[in-house]
């Protein structure tokens, strides 16, 4: 059978699924879905780390300078997700989402925003400097953000048996990669505000002088102006 005809075999037989819908209790897996027509629903949380300015990184550095700087940034994402009690579902070049589902899953997630903050700033960006002339010559700043939003959404699997993962339909996971796209220093952290509404004061307010971290603004997402809130603080895991 010639590719073309294959393609519109397959093409028209997806379209014409059946889904087996379920609601998912536990963050899914591609074990857990099936691949021919399993959907999970899912009332989550989503944080999407992203690392900034790679490509600048790629023009000045060597690619080894480059290599490290985000496997130390994925790396240490990655440990401070699942440390605050989320699920890692999706690489993307130099992004990570983390997925929230416990009863706190607003706070961790914005708990793991701080730490990976601090991260940034305290260990990744000094150490940068002091190890790479490269860095250094061309007055190169590591810097990063994270998105979350939260609410419900549908996990299905996409692609062919042995080469296919777990997409995500919905708001959260596309309105969370979008807040990590935006670039605002000092401010490296942005929630929505079903995010700011449902996390609990500790990560609201300061400890010592209960002052607000967080600042108001807007996103245009879907053509539509969202309230979001955004802040430079970080915390110490």
């Amino acid at each position: 059978m010639a590719i073309s005809d294959n393609l519109t075999d397959e093409i028209s037989a997806i379209l014409n699924i059946a889904w087996d819908k379920r609601d998912g209790t536990v963050i899914p897996t591609t074990d857990s879905v099936t691949l021919k027509n399993g959907s999970v629903k899912v009332n989550a949380t989503f944080l999407y780390a992203d690392l900034a300015g790679s490509s600048l990184l790629a023009r000045h550095c060597p690619w080894e300078t480059t290599a490290k700087i985000i496997r130390a940034y994925l790396d240490s994402a990655t440990r401070l997700i699942r440390y605050y009690n989320g699920e890692i579902r999706s690489f993307d070049g130099d992004r990570v989402m983390g997925v929230f589902m416990d009863g706190n899953k607003n706070t961790n997630a914005v708990r793991c925003a701080f730490a990976l903050n601090w991260v940034v700033n305290k260990i990744i960006d000094p150490k940068s400097k002091e190890k790479f002339q490269s860095i250094r010559d061309n007055s190169i700043d590591i810097r990063h953000c994270v998105g979350i939003d939260t609410g419900e959404c549908v996990a299905v699997r996409a692609g062919i048996r042995n080469n296919n993962d777990l997409i995500w339909i919905g708001r959260p996971p596309s309105f969370a990669a979008k807040l990590s796209d935006v670039r605002d220093y000092p401010c490296s952290i942005f929630i929505s505000r079903k995010v700011y509404d449902n996390m609990l004061d500790s990560v609201r307010f300061t400890i010592k002088d209960n002052v607000n971290m967080w600042h108001s603004d807007t996103e245009t997402f879907a053509s539509k102006t969202e309230a979001v809130y955004k802040t430079s603080y970080h915390w110490a895991p």
